[in-house]
C-alpha cells in the first residue's frame, strides 16, 4: 500500500522541467506498474497507463489525467564562470534568491552531468539606492556552480536546464510544503486511486495519464486526449487555498477536501455525479465557479475531437509556482477516495444518462 506522505515527497523531489519529464515519468512508471495492466508514452512523452475494466466487450473510455510536469530555469549565457538564467514555465523571479539548484550540464564530455548550484544576485550594500526597492530583473540575477571559468564553459552550455534543489518540510496539522506540488500532488491522488481500484469493480476502461508541458500551454493533455479519444474525462489540478493577500473569493480553504469546479468548461452531469458520490460517501467536498476557460487540462481535454464530457477536481495549494507550494495531506486522501468511487461507480450506460438528462433539461427550457 502507498504510504501518501512518502508518495508525495518522491514525487515533489523528483525532476521533470516542462518538456523534459523523464526523469519523473521514469519514476512514475515504476510506482503505476503493479495497478494497471499496460502503460506507453505518448510521442510528446506522457505517460499513459491503462487499467482495463470488468465488462466483457465495448467498454467505454474514462481518461484521469494530471500533469507531471514542473516549471524551472534555462541556462541564456555563461559569463566569466557565472550563469545567466531565464524561466522555463511560470517561474517568478521574485523567490528565486537563495535557492539551490541542479545544473543539468550538458557538455562534461558528451555526457549528461548535475551541478549542484545557487541563485544569487549582488548584494543590497552595493545596489543604487533606486534600486534597493526594486524586484531583481532577469539580467541582475546569476547562478553559480563554485567551478573556475574554464571548467563552467566546459561543462554547461547555454539552453541547458536547471531545476530547483527542494526537499518537502513536513508542517504540523499534516501540512506539507515543496516545489512542484503543482501538478505532483495531482499525480499522487491519481496514483492512490488507481492503487484503491485494483481492489474494486469497474465497467470502464481507465486511462491514467501524467500529461507533459501544460505548465507551457497544455500540449499534452491536447494531444494525449486526442490518442485515448476517451468517452470521459476527468482532469486534476492544483487551486489556489486561502493565503494572505488572496481575495476571498479566489481561495479556498485547505483541509476542507477536494475542490469540484462547476461552469462552462465541465460537463453538468458529470459534475452532478462527482457531488452524489462525494455526498454518499461523506467525503467533504468544496465547490468552485469557472466562469469561462479553467487554463488547466480540463480545458484541452473538453474540446478534443467532436468534444468530451469533461469535469475538474482540485486541490487547493497555497504558494502557487513557489518552491514552498502547501497542501494539506487530508485533502490528497479525500480526492483519491473520491476519484476511486466515482470511477468504480460509473454504469456502463452513464454515457446514455448524460444525453438523455441533457435532452430533458433542453425540453424544459423550451
Amino acid at each position: 500500500m502507498q504510504t501518501v506522505i512518502p508518495l508525495l515527497k518522491q514525487l515533489s523531489e523528483a525532476q521533470g522541467i516542462t518538456g523534459f519529464e523523464q526523469p519523473v515519468c521514469e519514476l512514475l512508471r515504476q510506482t503505476w506498474s503493479p495497478f494497471v495492466d499496460e502503460m506507453h508514452e505518448g510521442k510528446l512523452g506522457s505517460l499513459i497507463a491503462l487499467k482495463r475494466g470488468t465488462s466483457p466487450s465495448d467498454r467505454p473510455k474514462l481518461m484521469l489525467a494530471a500533469h507531471m510536469d514542473e516549471i524551472g530555469l534555462r541556462v541564456t549565457g555563461v559569463e566569466d564562470g557565472f550563469l545567466r538564467v531565464t524561466r522555463v514555465g511560470g517561474t517568478d523571479r521574485r523567490v528565486l534568491l537563495g535557492l539551490e539548484v541542479v545544473v543539468h550540464a550538458s557538455r562534461a564530455s558528451g555526457e549528461g552531468r548535475d551541478l549542484p548550484g545557487i541563485v544569487a544576485t549582488r548584494p543590497p550594500h552595493v545596489l543604487p539606492k533606486e534600486e534597493r526597492k526594486k524586484t531583481v530583473g532577469w539580467d541582475k540575477i546569476f547562478v553559480d556552480v563554485g567551478l573556475p571559468p574554464q571548467e563552467v564553459e566546459r561543462l554547461v552550455s547555454i539552453g541547458d536546464l536547471i531545476s530547483f534543489r527542494r526537499e518537502v518540510a513536513e508542517l504540523k496539522n499534516r501540512r506539507l510544503a515543496g516545489k512542484a506540488f503543482d501538478d505532483r500532488a495531482c499525480v499522487a491522488i491519481v496514483t492512490l486511486a488507481l492503487e484503491q481500484l485494483a481492489e474494486m469493480r469497474h465497467d470502464w476502461d481507465i486511462f491514467a495519464v501524467a500529461t507533459v508541458q501544460e505548465e507551457i500551454g497544455l500540449k499534452g493533455a491536447v494531444a494525449s486526449a486526442y490518442g485515448v479519444a476517451p468517452d470521459l474525462a476527468v482532469a486534476l489540478d492544483v487551486t489556489f487555498g486561502k493565503q494572505p493577500g488572496v481575495p476571498d473569493v479566489d481561495g479556498v480553504p485547505l483541509g476542507e477536501g477536494p475542490v469540484i469546479s462547476v461552469g462552462p468548461n465541465f460537463h453538468p452531469g458529470v459534475v452532478a455525479r462527482l457531488k452524489e458520490v462525494a455526498e454518499a460517501r461523506e467525503i467533504p467536498y468544496q465547490l468552485e465557479p469557472a466562469p469561462g476557460r479553467s487554463g488547466t487540462d480540463a480545458w484541452a481535454i473538453q474540446v478534443t475531437r467532436e468534444g468530451v464530457p469533461t469535469a475538474l477536481v482540485s486541490l487547493p495549494l497555497r504558494y502557487m509556482h513557489q518552491p514552498v507550494e502547501t497542501l494539506d495531506v487530508q485533502d490528497v486522501e479525500r480526492a483519491a477516495r473520491l476519484l476511486a468511487a466515482f470511477v468504480a461507480g460509473l454504469e456502463a450506460d452513464f454515457l446514455d444518462k448524460l444525453t438523455l438528462d441533457l435532452n430533458r433539461a433542453a425540453e424544459g427550457r423550451r
